[in-house]
């Protein structure tokens, strides 16, 4: 079984994470940030990675350091969850329309991490959510999942409309490259042997 638990606890943030990369997308988040929950679900649902998100953060200050931690809580499970990548297809990539928003994503599970982010939100705000959290979830995710991340806007004016089409494009990919190969399900997909 490919699955995790890892748990972060910081004067900031108090974070547990469980995943099952070969689940069936079943998810129960809850960090106190409702629009992230919302995203977090759709991270679940369309990579089909069972998720189990807690997270006590300093909402007070504001939702930053907890959508920022869990990112780099879920990284951390994915890398201990697909262990040494052997079988994976490793590469994933998805174009996702969401009403007005075209999002495209193409990512590699390459243990090097980086965030190419070409998103555009038209507001500040999506509710009480700050977007530029968008960007920084996908950067930690990037960073300590090891996953070169390329998230590009195609077009859209919607902002929710952009950030859902942005966590659905990510979590599709991610299916993808965290597949199995049938065609070389016994080896590692790199000419080094190893990622």
């Amino acid at each position: 079984m490919r699955t995790a638990k890892i748990t972060r606890k910081t004067a900031e943030t108090d974070i547990s994470v469980e995943i099952n990369l070969d689940g069936t997308g079943q998810y129960s988040n809850e960090t106190g940030v409702g629009f992230f929950d919302h995203m977090l679900d759709q991270l679940s649902r369309h990579s089909l990675v069972d998720m189990t998100v807690r997270a006590k953060g300093d909402l007070h200050i504001d939702d930053h350091h907890t959508v920022e931690d869990v990112g780099i809580a879920l990284g951390q499970a994915l890398v201990a969850a697909v262990g040494d990548k052997k079988g994976i297809r490793r590469y994933g990539e998805c174009h996702l329309p969401m009403d007005d928003a075209q999002v495209r994503c193409a990512l590699d599970l390459s243990a090097r991490p980086f965030l190419v982010w070409n998103v555009d939100m038209p507001t500040a705000k999506i509710g009480t959510f700050d977007t530029e959290l968008v960007r920084e979830f996908f950067q930690a995710l990037a960073t300590h999942g090891g996953i070169t991340l390329h998230i590009d806007m195609i077009h859209g004016f919607n902002s929710h409309h952009i950030a859902e089409a942005a966590f659905k494009a990510v979590a599709r990919a991610l299916r993808i490259a965290l597949e199995t190969d049938p065609r070389k399900a016994d080896a590692v997909p790199s000419t080094k042997g190893m990622l």
